[in-house]
């Protein structure tokens, strides 16, 4: 995890033990080669978990009385946020050091990597692509005009005949109404 603080072993290196082991300590102070914080690779991360563990503080504060506990609260929540300050180091530099961005070098240049791939695959595919796409279009358009061509009307059209005399028509539609409104008035009548 790019953000989680990482932990070292509490064993001293070998310049410590070194300094420790001769007796000339003038030559190299042993305080310069020692870093007993916890060092982290963000500081985001840190402090977000200050904000969570914060909560916890206040939740500690609920079983003072009343008129100490804001004054309290506010203290130890300040004891503890500068105690974390002074006992973790982000990238190998104090807390007050230590720029706020998340991004490492190593990072910044693993992204740049990826984006460059990514340029280079896309360029490939622009190339590539138009031409699958054409070819894919062509063949689509050579298939509908086969299926155009191999369509039959199902339905055959029927030869219409035109009446010159419109009259006679007319005059068997008066008979067959007239027909059928004494059908009707006989049915309404039984």
């Amino acid at each position: 995890m790019a953000g989680a603080p990482e932990l070292l072993g509490a064993s001293p290196s070998r310049d410590m033990e070194r300094v420790a082991g001769t007796e000339d300590r003038t030559s190299v102070p042993a305080t310069a080669r020692e870093d007993f914080r916890v060092r982290c690779t963000s500081k985001q991360t840190v402090m977000e978990l200050v904000e969570l563990c914060g909560r916890f503080v206040r939740q500690l504060g609920d079983a003072l009385p009343e008129e100490i506990r804001e004054p309290a609260l506010r203290d130890a929540q300040w004891t503890f946020e500068s105690a974390v300050q002074e006992n973790v180091s982000i990238n190998g530099q104090a807390w007050q050091e230590a720029s706020d961005d998340c991004f490492r070098d190593s990072d910044i240049k693993e992204l740049e990597d990826r984006f460059d791939e990514i340029i280079v695959d896309l360029a490939t595919k622009r190339k590539q692509y138009p031409r699958k796409i054409l070819e894919c279009v062509i063949k689509i358009i050579k298939t509908k005009q086969e299926i155009l061509k191999q369509y039959h009307p199902v339905v055959h059209p029927l030869d219409l005949n035109y009446d010159p005399d419109p009259a006679s028509c007319v005059e068997n539609l008066k008979c067959r109404g007239e027909t059928l409104a004494k059908e009707i008035s006989e049915a309404m009548k039984s």
